[in-house]
């Protein structure tokens, strides 16, 4: 079994909206072979809250305003930290990308096939390893961006 065409136009449009926000390393897994609840996860990451908070609030717009779209269930909305979104046939995982390393979910799902994602999503692949070197850079001697 594979992920059907409407769990693909969903992945599609939350992983564009999650780049459009600028969300870090996206992606997508068809579970639908080892998951009877849902056909696919998307994985999204940002380095803080309030970006976290952005992404989510983007995905649940887009989704429902151009496929009629809306989550069953979200949570982690306090904290921001982990936002869960349950379209019932997608589920999306916006974390924080100190969140995303250590629950890495990516090591739980490895075995099922990636789903191929628009070029903008693609291309934040890496964002975050970036993202913390520029940081590190800035932090460095002479300079904290805090």
């Amino acid at each position: 079994m594979t992920a059907t065409d409407r769990s693909v136009e969903l992945v599609n449009a939350a992983a564009q909206a999650a780049a459009d926000k600028l969300a870090h390393d996206i992606i997508a897994y068809d579970v639908s072979d080892v998951l009877s609840i849902t056909d696919a996860f998307v994985l999204a990451s940002a380095p803080n809250d309030r970006q976290v908070k952005s992404i989510v609030d983007e995905i649940e717009e887009r989704l429902s305003k151009e496929l009629d779209a809306k989550p069953v269930r979200r949570e982690g909305d306090r904290e921001a930290r982990w936002v869960l979104l349950d379209y019932v046939d997608i589920v999306v995982h916006v974390q924080h990308s100190e969140e995303r390393v250590f629950y890495a979910l990516e090591r739980l799902w490895k075995d099922c096939p990636q789903l191929d994602l628009p070029a903008d999503a693609a291309a934040t692949h890496g964002r975050a390893k970036e993202y913390a070197q520029a940081r590190a850079a800035d932090d460095g001697p002479g300079g904290d961006l805090s």
